[in-house]
Parts: structure tokens; C-alpha cells; sequence
């Protein structure tokens, strides 16, 4: 007989080999996911892609911040296009592990436009992801937060599931959300998702904040512009994983991810109301071996 496995979940409709993903922004372009997946991830979310390939900010825009286990990345949507990913699924060959696609519109294409680069990356991938995730808010995009305004995320969302649901087996579609909403606007997240139909929520994405960080204040100057993970973000993403849990008192699905490097992290994350856990910052810093620690811990 089979060994049943202790810790898969169904969520989506999507059976997730264990809670613990790898979240977007580590292998945007796919070209790693069969060899991460050995480290145990039960899903790996590839992206932000956009349509056409772009080189992302000038370097160097990514830095470590030991003394806080926080990074600073302004990366900017550096990806090889979405054909050059479609590419790569096409070749896939571990299919046990869930794979996310995480899609955005090209820096340069304005914001009233942005709508026909996410459908752009939404029927590309559609035959070669399991899930999609709408991002609207990294901070490294010029004016990209301004589509996580109420009517033109409104917008955005609806025709997205409409045209997710042209396809023969529709994909679930996720929203990622910013750390730095007001209650007010995680409100109106929760009625747009309840008025879309999408599937579930992602909190949070990197904060544009820097308070209370041990690194020293001119090096934090110094490196200037970006979006702030790791443990800085974590007791932020938990409060907003534990809001929009109880104003929706539990009807929407949240990945979390933010702050999360050992299994107290995880299991906080959970006890909020998170239905799945991504890493990313925890594990550049803890290494390999931290998905199998959290999962026995579990």
C-alpha cells in the first residue's frame, strides 16, 4: 500500500502535496522548480512574468540585511518574457509539485493598458500552471499599487475570471496584496474578492516601509529604494492575515507569506487563518533544509 501522506491538503480544488510553497519572485523565469521541488516545497510559485521580457532595474538592486534576516530587493519585474517560461513548463516533468504562475503588466505599458498584459500572461500560461497569482503590488514597478485601488482592481479581477473561465478546466486566481493597506482599503479587498469570485488572497508582498530595524540607520539610507521582507514584515503580514480571516470570518483562502523562518512563524501563520505558508526571504537565509524542518515540526 501506499504511505499516506500526513500532510496534503486540498485547497482550490488543488491537492497540495504539504502547506509550505516557495513564493514568487525566486525562480521568476522557471528555470529551477524541478530541482527546488527536491527540497520538498508542496508548491512553487514561478513569475512575476510579464509579457515581453525586460532587464528590471539597474543593479545592484537587491541587498541582505543580516543584523534584521530581512532583504531589500528593487528588482522590477526582471524576467525573460512569458514565452521564454511557457517554454520551460512545456519540458516540466514533476508534476506532484503544484505550480503557481505569477503574472504583471511591462513597466512601460500604463496603468489604463495594464489590462491586456495580464491577459496576455493569463492565456499563455493557462495550460501550464495550476494556479495564477495577480500581483498589483510589488513597489519596484512605477504606479503599479495604484491598480490596488477599489473600482480598477474591480476592473482588472473581472475580466480576468471571465476570460479564466473560457478555458475548459478554469484555474484558480489569487490576488497579492501589500503589507501597507489601511483597514479600509483590506475591506474593500475583501468585497472585491467576494464580488469577483476569485479564489483566495496572498499576504503580503514586500513593505516600502523601514521602522524598527537594527540594521543602522545611513546604510538603510544608503541602499535606498525597495520593498523590505523577511522578519520585519512578519508580525505586519500576521495582522493582515488575521484581519481579512476575520472580517470574512474565513470564507476566503490566504497563502501567507512574510517573516517566516522557523516552525513558531509557520504555525503563527496558520493559527491567523492561513490556509498555505510561502517562503522566501527564511529560506535564503536558514538554506535547503528549512522546508523539511518546518514540515517535521508540523
Amino acid at each position: 500500500m501506499p504511505k499516506e501522506n500526513k500532510d496534503a491538503i486540498n485547497i482550490f480544488g488543488l491537492n497540495f502535496p504539504n502547506r509550505i510553497g516557495l513564493a514568487a519572485g525566486f525562480d521568476k523565469d522557471g528555470k529551477l522548480f524541478e530541482e527546488l521541488a527536491n527540497y520538498g516545497f508542496g508548491f512553487i510559485e514561478l513569475g512575476t512574468v510579464t509579457p515581453k521580457a525586460q532587464p528590471g532595474n539597474p543593479q545592484p538592486r537587491l541587498f541582505r540585511l543580516p543584523a534584521d534576516g530581512a532583504l531589500i530587493n528593487r528588482m522590477g519585474f526582471n524576467n525573460e518574457g512569458v514565452e521564454g517560461l511557457v517554454s520551460r513548463l512545456k519540458e516540466r516533468r514533476n508534476f506532484k509539485v503544484i505550480i503557481g504562475g505569477n503574472i504583471g503588466k511591462n513597466k512601460l505599458t500604463a496603468n489604463e493598458n495594464a489590462l491586456a498584459d495580464y491577459r496576455i500572461c493569463l492565456k499563455a500560461l493557462h495550460p501550464h500552471v495550476d494556479y495564477f497569482v495577480v500581483n498589483v503590488s510589488s513597489p519596484n514597478t512605477p504606479n503599479l499599487r495604484e491598480l490596488q485601488e477599489k473600482e480598477p482592481l474591480k476592473a482588472l479581477l473581472s475580466a480576468l475570471k471571465a476570460d479564466n473561465a473560457k478555458f475548459p478546466k478554469p484555474r484558480p486566481i489569487l490576488l497579492k496584496i501589500a503589507p501597507d493597506l489601511t483597514d479600509s482599503q483590506l475591506d474593500d479587498i475583501i468585497e472585491i474578492v467576494e464580488e469577483t469570485k476569485i479564489d483566495g488572497l496572498i499576504a503580503t508582498n514586500t513593505t516600502i516601509l523601514r521602522e524598527g530595524l537594527k540594521t543602522p540607520q545611513p546604510l538603510v539610507e544608503a541602499i535606498g529604494m525597495g520593498g523590505l521582507s523577511g522578519k520585519p514584515v512578519r508580525v505586519r503580514s500576521t495582522e493582515v492575515i488575521k484581519y481579512l480571516n476575520d472580517k470574512s470570518q474565513g470564507r476566503i483562502p490566504i497563502i501567507a507569506v512574510g517573516g517566516v523562518n522557523t516552525a513558531a512563524d509557520y504555525q503563527e501563520k496558520i493559527a491567523a487563518g492561513a490556509s498555505l505558508v510561502q517562503v522566501y526571504t527564511g529560506f535564503i537565509y536558514e538554506g535547503p533544509g528549512m522546508v523539511k524542518k518546518l514540515l517535521a515540526a508540523n
